[in-house]
């Protein structure tokens, strides 16, 4: 790390919905920056006089960026930081984007019991989740990655199965799919790179204490 990198507290934001939701908080401890939009141009925000930066990262990018020192810290779904496996530190749930990962079939097809489906097709974003979840049952599958609308995996033949996360189950049911088997909560968490997390120790656990405080208060 340069001198400025250790002035400075890099923080790695993921596009998409938990981005307003995370910005919203770190705002309430105040940590904030001119212009933190999510459809900023700009990818890098700086706030100079609070020596902190803000990164807008794809959500699949935000635990790259923290592994390899990129981003000091960075939120991120439970369901992607499981995807991933990246080495790094989990400091805190912060409570929303919740959801829980699953499988799911078509109600029309539904087997007696959870092994009756063994050596199928299971489409899925999260292989390594998927893999881990079956290979504890003793179930070998035959994973196909996705990256768009999963419930179209059996729709169209594609697969047997799904494993997604889900919050509501509105688009199950709208799919004529049904849940039979839970595999994993999920919410936003806070992460860190194991360097940061001990050179810049008094800050950072500084801000986890804050949010900390923060979360309970609303919770209350």
């Amino acid at each position: 790390m340069t001198a400025e990198d250790m002035q400075y507290l890099t923080i790695a934001l993921p596009k998409g919905k938990l981005f307003y939701l995370a910005k919203d908080l770190f705002a309430k401890v105040g940590y904030s920056a001119e212009n933190l939009e999510e459809k900023s141009r700009k990818l890098v925000i700086t706030n100079d006089e609070l020596k902190i930066k803000f990164i807008i990262a794809k959500t699949a990018d935000v635990p790259v960026y923290v592994e390899h020192g990129a981003a000091d810290i960075g939120v991120i779904g439970k369901d992607v930081l499981m995807e991933s496996d990246k080495d790094i530190y989990e400091l805190l749930d912060l409570g929303f984007g919740k959801c829980h990962l699953m499988m799911a079939v078509p109600k029309d097809k539904k087997r007696a019991k959870l092994t009756d489906y063994a050596h199928t097709r299971v489409a899925t974003k999260f292989p390594h989740i998927a893999k881990k979840f079956f290979n504890s049952k003793g179930m070998q599958m035959e994973y196909i990655k996705m990256n768009g609308s999963i419930e179209l995996g059996p729709i169209v033949g594609l697969s047997e199965s799904i494993v997604d996360i889900v919050e509501t189950g509105t688009t199950l049911r709208e799919n004529n799919l049904e849940e039979i088997a839970f595999i994993a909560d999920a919410s936003a968490r806070l992460i860190a790179n194991r360097a940061s997390f001990k050179l810049k120790f008094n800050r950072i656990n500084k801000l986890i204490q804050d949010l900390d405080t923060v979360l309970k208060g609303d919770n209350e």
